[in-house]
């Protein structure tokens, strides 16, 4: 054995004898998190002592007032990376406790395929023995700044799709009225003719409530947008995705918010499956059914990852040639989201090569 190698194993044994000392004296629990109730199931594993129930309501006060009862520099918490986690893990540090974010989707498949009668304290103490186990999958918790970007490209998203809607019901109402639709009705020529169509006066109703939301939230968009450009040409790890053919301002500001800190992940590969673009195959015995992806992972991603593969149409585009390669053997849509992925690889190497500057917080 080498010297290094000596080493090495030393301090893999040291790590390991500080992770066993520290399960040996912490609070292990687990949180299951919901709208009215926070379920806990917590075991003290210095004094033996067991402790089930409910932290009601489910608020940041509630929350503080539980604490206060513990001995938190031995707390650890786990608690499910869904909707409420955020002011959890939040309370929990600024009491000096330590909250561990597990992934809904491995953690619910730890389980396996035996159906058991599920409640929130089986949840709740399902997290608890895996944290124990350490066989906890685990989530990244990201600063502050970021998942303060994150919420606003969401809100973004949620806009984009809004407008859309509304727009779908004018499209609807025109239909059902067997009036031809044609164009953008965001342009004025196109609202100027639809003033002449002759329409029911309800249908005309909802065509003119549609307009008017389309119009305020164009003007929701055009101040968001701004904003995330700003970010976008700001930020070192933003700057470093706009380098990349086909990914604009807004598309880096969201593949960046979703990554984050791209040193997490040992490879591209785990980037790609992160935003759901990986191929599962489902097979049963002889039973083969074809390849798709799999959607498991932030949408926002997803969706900047495809705008940004479809610049491979342009004739511009280093990837034009295989694009043109791939849509006759496989279709537009397929071919797309080839590039999607080769855009991801991409783009975790530049984040890569950003370095600690990319957790830097949100410049002025």
């Amino acid at each position: 054995m080498t010297a290094g190698t000596s080493s090495a194993q030393t301090r893999d044994d040291a790590r390991v004898n500080e992770e066993r000392e520290e399960a040996q004296v912490m609070i292990a629990c687990g949180f299951d998190v919901h709208r009215a109730q926070i379920t806990f199931d917590l075991v003290d594993h210095n004094t033996g002592e067991v402790r089930r129930g409910r932290i009601v309501p489910a608020t940041r006060e509630q929350l503080r007032r539980w604490l206060s009862g513990l001995e938190t520099a031995r707390l650890v918490v786990a608690v499910e990376g869904t909707t409420g986690w955020r002011f959890v893990a939040e309370e929990l540090e600024a009491a000096g406790a330590r909250a561990v974010l597990a992934e809904p989707g491995e953690t619910r498949a730890l389980r396996g395929p035996k159906r058991r009668a599920k409640t929130d304290r089986a949840d709740a103490r399902w997290l608890r023995e895996l944290l124990e186990r350490g066989e906890l999958p685990l989530s990244w918790i990201p600063p502050e700044h970021l998942l303060e970007l994150r919420c606003r490209v969401r809100l973004r998203q949620t806009l984009a799709d809004e407008r859309r809607a509304w727009l779908q019901r004018v499209h609807a109402q025109l239909f059902h009225h067997g009036v031809p639709v044609a164009g953008e009705f965001a342009k004025p020529t196109q609202r100027e003719w639809l003033r002449t169509v002759a329409l029911s006066p309800a249908a005309r109703a909802v065509v003119e409530t549609a307009l008017a939301t389309v119009d305020f939230l164009d003007g929701e968009l055009a101040s968001l947008d701004g904003e995330l450009r700003r970010y976008a040409r700001t930020h070192p790890a933003t700057r470093a995705l706009g380098r990349l053919y086909g990914v604009g301002d807004l598309t880096a500001v969201a593949i960046y918010a979703a990554i984050g800190d791209a040193r997490r992940f040992s490879s591209a590969r785990k980037v790609i499956r992160l935003a759901g673009l990986d191929v599962t195959v489902h097979e049963s015995d002889r039973k083969r059914q074809p390849g798709r992806i799999s959607r498991q992972g932030p949408p926002m991603l997803r969706w900047a990852a495809y705008e940004a593969g479809l610049a491979a149409c342009r004739a511009s585009s280093p990837d034009h040639a295989d694009y043109l390669a791939l849509r006759a053997r496989l279709g537009h849509k397929t071919a797309c989201l080839t590039v999607s992925r080769r855009v991801l690889r991409r783009a975790y190497h530049a984040l890569v090569a950003v370095g600690d500057a990319t957790l830097e917080p949100t410049p002025s």
